[in-house]
């Protein structure tokens, strides 16, 4: 699979996730935690926004 790198605001990464929180968990939920490990893992250890439960739980 190819891959591409991204440089974007913590600000541009939550409004992506929120984004991605509009649309039905299952089609999101692999995507979003995927978004959400590698900015952790970058910040190593800075806090990140996490999309909220409720926002990611299917309708």
């Amino acid at each position: 699979m190819n891959e591409i790198t991204l440089k974007l605001t913590i600000e541009e990464v939550n409004l992506i996730l929120n984004a991605l929180g509009e649309q039905p968990f299952a089609q999101v939920h692999q995507l979003v935690a995927k978004v959400q490990t590698q900015g952790s893992n970058q910040l190593q250890g800075g806090e990140v926004e996490p999309i909220s439960e409720e926002k990611a739980k299917p309708d």
